[in-house]
């Protein structure tokens, strides 16, 4: 049991993460905000609400894009969106968008 908690101690404490540029998530974000960006954006179908990112806690944002870039979330639109980010590019969305006020 020590020797398992010690491991993944020791591979957590190795983990790297991108520390994100506002100024940069908010030039990349600008496609995002036109549906995350709208208040009480409604898609016409198939019926869902698009939430709204800003004030979002940056590790969720961070999470979320990189299952969509690898497929481990589903939704088409999302996918193409992050398929091409780098991890800088969602380090930088998930900075912008943490930055802004939940309102």
């Amino acid at each position: 049991m020590k020797k398992t908690l010690l491991i993944m101690m020791t591979l957590m404490s190795s983990q790297t993460f991108a520390e994100g540029d506002v100024a940069n998530g908010k030039k990349i974000a600008y496609t995002c905000t036109g549906c995350h960006g709208i208040p009480f954006y409604q898609n016409t179908y198939p019926s869902y609400s698009v939430p709204r990112l800003g004030g979002q806690n940056e590790a969720y944002i961070v999470s979320a894009l990189k299952a969509y870039r690898n497929g481990e979330r589903s939704h088409s639109t999302m996918q193409a969106q992050a398929g091409n980010l780098t991890d800088q590019d969602i380090a930088d969305i998930a900075a912008y968008f943490a930055s802004l006020d939940k309102k």
